[in-house]
């Protein structure tokens, strides 16, 4: 008897190591500046870029040919972040924040997006997340950080164009997220309407989706470490922010996208969302659209609905 509780406290103990090494292992992986990589964030993604390679290097050539300039400021817990401001003629009271998916940055996801607005008269801010790009910080924030650097540019864009300015917040995958979740946050009046493209719930419900569809693992006990990891390391927990519940407290109307071929973050997140949202909303599922892929899968309809959407909110 003493033999079988010998053995099985040394199987505990290895299962434990094994889980102890995996999260730590996973958690790098995922949360770390300096370990994440947009390459493997793509293969995971499964989108395919290279058939739009033509039309996105003909508007990133128009959208560089336009007037901008780096601005900074300051976080609340002291990090030094990072935007590309695009002023237009400098007349317009129209203006959008555009914020980018997760291992990206301002002025690589929003090129397609860069000849909807600007060519629409619309002042452009491509924020780049904390963590990310130009902007300080160790550990990505996945919105749970970002919505408080959100209300700070947006406060920098009321000061930027004046009190009169029309703000939209628009965007994708973890920013689309964090716009999601800078709407349970008393927004200033200027903000007139929010643009989630296959945002996600919370870190811990697109990371539990992705250890069981792409490594194939259960999520207990790596989501409960990791999120006992992060509140120490990064200062919150993986479910202490989540857009679904956020929502439930929004004031300004929100269009929800997805594709319903997203196999990184499920399109039944969005159909979550938006059965919470508390304010005006409306929701455009893109057929046969993968991981961020809406806009240029079926450009038509997503400017459709923007247009719709936008004409309903900018009034």
């Amino acid at each position: 008897m003493n033999r079988i509780i010998e053995c099985g406290a040394v199987l505990l103990g290895l299962l434990a190591a094994a889980s102890a090494g995996g999260t730590a292992y996973f958690y790098r992986r995922t949360m770390k500046r300096n370990k994440v990589k947009i390459e493997r964030t793509m293969k995971m993604a499964g989108t395919d870029w290279n058939q739009y390679r033509d039309m996105l290097s003909t508007r990133k050539e128009y959208m560089l040919a336009q007037p901008h300039k780096d601005v900074y400021l300051t976080s609340e817990d002291g990090l030094r972040l990072h935007a590309v401001y695009f002023p237009g003629d400098g007349t317009s009271d129209k203006a959008v924040i555009c914020l980018h998916g997760y291992t990206s940055e301002g002025m690589k996801d929003n090129i397609g997006l860069s000849d909807y607005y600007l060519k629409r008269g619309y002042r452009m801010l491509l924020v780049d997340a904390r963590a990310h790009g130009q902007s300080e910080g160790q550990y990505i924030g996945f919105g749970c950080k970002d919505r408080f650097d959100v209300m700070k540019w947006i406060r920098w864009m009321v000061k930027e164009c004046g009190s009169s300015v029309r703000i939209l917040l628009h965007g994708t995958s973890m920013g689309g997220a964090t716009a999601l979740m800078t709407s349970g946050l008393p927004l200033p009046k200027q903000v007139k309407g929010i643009i989630s493209d296959c945002g996600f719930t919370s870190p811990k419900y697109v990371f539990t989706h992705v250890l069981h569809t792409m490594y194939h693992l259960p999520a207990f006990p790596m989501i409960q470490l990791s999120d006992f990891i992060n509140k120490r390391k990064a200062g919150y927990g993986l479910d202490e922010c989540n857009a679904a519940r956020e929502v439930r407290k929004a004031k300004v109307p929100i269009l929800l996208i997805h594709g319903d071929a997203d196999t990184f973050v499920p399109c039944y997140m969005c159909r979550e969302i938006y059965e919470n949202c508390a304010s005006p909303k409306k929701m455009l599922i893109v057929k046969g659209a993968a991981h961020a892929e809406s806009y240029y899968k079926n450009t038509k309809e997503y400017e459709k609905a923007l247009n719709e959407f936008i004409g309903g909110v900018l009034k």
